[in-house]
């Protein structure tokens, strides 16, 4: 039974360990193996060089037990650290592997915690065993035993900031994948920790030593003269040099990674492209900026979505000066030219058509109709079922606002006609002072125009359906447009139209002149 146990452990370790070697565990390892013999070859120069060479610790002057004990522990502690890398580890490589599954909480905190977790790790090791080997070396004497001691805090050191940083950089993809939804759950330093950080380890450090060497010599702690401190002093300088430039490459690299990806992104949305975000790889406050970049770009491109739907809706100048000027009630007096379009006999078009073939035959008048006014520089003001209003020189200012109306409405006959085939339309034009401006409630409003031109465009409307041209326009209009398009148009009889109590004189299309 026990044999049988055993054996499905073996089988499940073996299983397990295939398993990881298609994860990024592999490289998590080697990576972490590189910094503790980064570490373990600055602890022996460091012992060796850096120090006078009177109080400086070599190989050989360790006993054979002690040598014995030291290779003992190193094995001992590769096969801890193996264990608690899988340990620790394992959790987050098997959520990232299967997000689809319902969401692990614990997992995706473990995986933001896991640089520090190793960092910890190895460092906790590093410190045990400076302590194992300072008591060892007290029976050669006190001072070989602080040397000890002071060696293995600066490999510990080394290790963990090494370690820390390759881990963070091996595990960029799973911490996407933890900080994408709670990207303030994060934990790692802060960019002006790193920096503080390395400049303590590459700077600090080894000017506190040479400093110590100094003030040691001058106060006869450190048995040497002048001349026995030039290998320290320059062993401990080179080594910040070195260790130094690795750091800033390192801080740099960290730093300048997502300052470059948000440039670049930053340069997609200043092309247009809203749908741009950035990967959050940083537990810092650099993934907040991350974090916050996406959601600018998020919050842009709904008000931009916002927008376009406003200008559907009421036209992109109305939308555009709403956006500029802001939007209160109230008009202002305008001069401006109103076309009315109407669909003749839509009742009947309703009667004898499917309901999809309707709307499609409104969508493609609506689509004429917006197309025209826009060329004109007018806009549709509304849509009535199967009519529509537009207005020229409002809300903007239009030069010839009455003579763009009426072109707009000789060209629209014709290219209504060509659109709609048989389906019939009738078009009134006027021009004259109205009000412009939101009409409403603070809570709905709308902006409109409101005036003696729109009630005569919209009577003329209904007297141009009996007409042979199907347009019609009021004699004011003509007065007010330039000469070039009044020449377009014959003015003809008055006459009273309905509600107005006033005579309208009638202005006609000449076709006869050409567009």
């Amino acid at each position: 039974m026990h044999v049988v146990e055993r054996q499905s452990r073996l089988q499940h370790a073996w299983h397990t360990l295939r398993w990881l070697v298609h994860t990024p565990w592999p490289v998590l390892a080697l990576d972490m193996l590189r910094a503790n013999l980064a570490g373990a070859l600055f602890t022996f120069a460091f012992l060796r060089f850096g120090l006078p060479e009177q109080t400086s610790v070599s190989l050989s002057e360790i006993s054979g037990v002690g040598q014995l004990i030291f290779v003992i522990y190193l094995v001992l502690a590769g096969c801890v650290s193996a264990y608690a890398t899988i340990r620790l580890s394992l959790p987050v490589l098997v959520w990232h592997r299967r997000r689809s599954r319902p969401d692990n909480e614990a997992a995706r905190r473990r995986a933001l915690r896991l640089p520090l977790l190793l960092m910890l790790v190895h460092g906790g090791l590093w410190v045990v065993g400076g302590v194992v080997f300072s008591l060892l070396s007290l029976s050669q004497s006190g001072r070989t035993a602080i040397v000890v001691a002071l060696g293995s805090f600066v490999g510990a050191l080394v290790t963990s900031v090494l370690g820390y940083m390759q881990s963070e950089k091996v595990l960029r993809p799973i911490t996407v994948a933890a900080m994408a939804n709670n990207p303030e759950a994060a934990t790692a330093p802060s960019v002006t920790q790193r920096i503080i950080l390395f400049w303590v380890v590459s700077v600090a450090a080894p000017l506190a030593v040479i400093i110590a060497l100094v003030v040691g010599q001058k106060a006869g702690i450190i048995d040497t003269d002048a001349e026995g401190l030039q290998r320290p002093i320059l062993w401990m300088a080179g080594a910040a040099l070195v260790f130094g430039s690795i750091g800033v490459v390192r801080v740099v690299s960290a730093i300048a990674d997502p300052i470059k990806q948000l440039t670049l992104a930053q340069h997609e949305v200043r092309e247009g492209n809203l749908d741009t975000a950035v990967r959050i790889y940083d537990g810092s406050d650099l993934g907040l900026l991350q974090a916050g970049f996406n959601e600018m770009v998020a919050d842009v491109r709904e008000r931009q979505e916002l927008r376009n739907l406003f200008g559907r809706y009421v036209g992109e100048d109305v939308a555009r000066r709403a956006i500029e000027s802001g939007t209160e009630l109230g008009g202002e007096e305008r001069y401006v030219g109103v076309l009315f379009v109407d669909i003749v006999g839509s009742t009947r078009l309703a009667v004898n058509l499917p309901p999809r073939e309707v709307v499609d035959l409104l969508n493609e008048f609506f689509r004429v109709v917006v197309d025209v006014v826009g060329r004109h520089g007018g806009f549709v003001n509304k849509f009535q079922g199967d009519a529509a209003l537009a207005i020229f020189g409002a809300p903007l200012d239009q030069e010839d606002f009455a003579g763009q109306a009426l072109a707009a409405a000789r060209i629209l006959r014709q290219e209504l006609d060509t659109a709609l085939g048989d389906t019939d339309v009738g078009i009134g034009v006027s021009a004259g002072k109205a009000i412009a401006g939101h009409i409403g409630s603070q809570q709905r409003f709308e902006y409109t125009v409101i005036g003696d031109p729109v009630n005569e465009a919209a009577r003329l409307t209904d007297l141009a359906k009996y007409e042979p041209s199907r347009v019609l326009g009021s004699a004011r209009a003509v007065y007010l447009a330039s000469a070039t398009e009044a020449a377009h148009w014959d003015i003809g009889e008055g006459i009273e139209l309905r509600g107005r109590g006033i005579e309208t004189r009638l202005a006609r299309p000449n076709y006869a002149i050409g567009v």
